[in-house]
Parts: structure tokens; C-alpha cells; sequence
């Protein structure tokens, strides 16, 4: 596939990496032309560093690896309101919420995915990878780290299929929550996990083990 990768920082270089080393086309465009060719010259395996909107035409899929607070800017740069993202997933790792307390900072009722599906008309905007740190997706899927789930949110099936795939590729199991209508549901798990963790409280301990039907059959 021919993935755009929005961002420069340690989650653009993590999937970046681990999709470029399993054979994908990824080419990566940030605000820094300097930073952004730094990035694909590190990463090697053919990766290009290119214009933000070079980034995002003609691919496959799109990564948007900013801080949420650069969500608008990085997509105004891209030129979203002129319909790039016409039919073309958006994968979505955003996390907006206070650092180190985890509350949510959009408004009550709204999503950062449903933000971004309006600041990007068109986009098929799926929500993943937000929930682990980018160092979970570096070194190849077979190198010894815990296989990890990934919740998906997207109200299009081809999208979320296509991300799956991506998700498979660097190690992960991809598992859909729902459509964009549940996004927040998502978000709040975050904030949540985020939460916790800077307090000092291990995530995991406050998840029961519930086996799923499948397991228990």
C-alpha cells in the first residue's frame, strides 16, 4: 500500500518503520521539510520525505501523527478543505486530553475523530493506535513484545478492513468498538488509561478478566 504519514514525531516514526519494513510505500510530510527528511533518512527502506499534501494524495491510507491541539493546522497544510481526503481512510491517534489528569478537553458529546472528519470532508476516519505508547510498534512483530489489541471506531467497512490490515502488520489484532457514533467511548478509555498511569496505578489492575465467548467455547 501507499501510506502518508502526517507528523514527524515518535509515533510517525514507530508505524512508519514497522509499515515501511513490512514492504509498504510510506512517504512522510510535516511541517519541518528539515525534521521530516531527517525522519525518512532514519528510517530508510525507501521511505520519502515530501509535502504535507504530497503526503496525502493518491494513498492508500493517511496517518495523522500530530498532537491534537496540531490536528487543524497539519490538515490545513495538507489541504483538506479542497477534498484530498476524498475516499481515503484517516486513521486517527489523537489524544486530547490534559496531560497528566487524562480528562477529556473537547467538548461534552463531542469526539477528536468527529472533529476530524469535519476539518476533512470526505475522509473515511477511522480511530486507532491512540492507546499505546509508539515505542510499541517499533522492532518487528516477531522480536518477543506482547501482541496487543487495537480498538478501532469508523463507520466505513473497507476502512476499517484496510486499517486492520495495518494494524496486523505491525503486530497488533485489530478489534472494532463501532461506528464514529462510539468514538468517544474510545477517547474516554484513554483518558481513563492516562489517568491512572500518572498517578501511579498500573491500568491493567483495574480491568477484570473477563474471557471473551470465543475463549470460552
Amino acid at each position: 500500500m501507499r501510506i502518508g504519514i502526517l507528523g514527524t514525531g515518535t509515533l510517525a516514526a514507530g508505524l512508519g518503520e514497522g509499515w515501511a519494513r513490512a514492504g509498504h510505500e510510506v512517504a512522510i510530510g510535516g511541517r519541518s521539510p528539515v525534521k521530516a527528511e531527517k525522519l525518512a533518512e532514519r528510517l530508510g527502506h525507501g521511505v520519502l520525505a515530501v509535502s504535507p499534501r504530497e503526503a496525502v494524495t493518491g494513498r492508500d491510507a493517511v496517518l495523522l501523527a500530530v498532537t491534537w491541539d496540531g490536528v487543524e493546522d497539519m490538515l490545513g497544510l495538507a489541504g483538506a478543505s479542497d477534498g484530498v481526503f476524498e475516499g481515503t481512510p484517516l486513521i486517527d491517534p489523537t489524544n486530547a486530553v490534559a496531560h497528566g489528569v487524562g480528562a477529556l478537553l473537547t467538548a461534552l458529546g463531542e469526539s477528536m475523530a468527529g472533529r476530524i472528519a469535519g476539518l476533512a470532508p470526505g475522509a473515511h476516519v477511522v480511530k486507532a493506535f491512540h492507546l499505546f505508547p509508539a515505542d510499541q510498534w517499533t522492532g518487528s512483530p516477531g522480536s518477543g513484545r506482547s501482541r496487543v489489541t487495537v480498538a478501532m471506531c469508523g463507520d466505513d467497512a473497507a476502512a476499517l478492513r484496510l486499517v486492520g490490515e495495518l494494524v496486523r502488520d505491525v503486530g497488533g489484532a485489530p478489534a472494532i468498538l463501532g461506528a464514529l457514533d462510539r468514538v468517544r467511548q474510545l477517547e474516554e478509555v484513554a483518558g481513563f488509561v492516562i489517568g491512572l498511569a500518572f498517578a501511579g496505578i498500573d491500568p491493567n489492575s483495574a480491568i477484570p478478566h473477563v474471557p471473551s465467548p470465543a475463549a470460552t467455547n
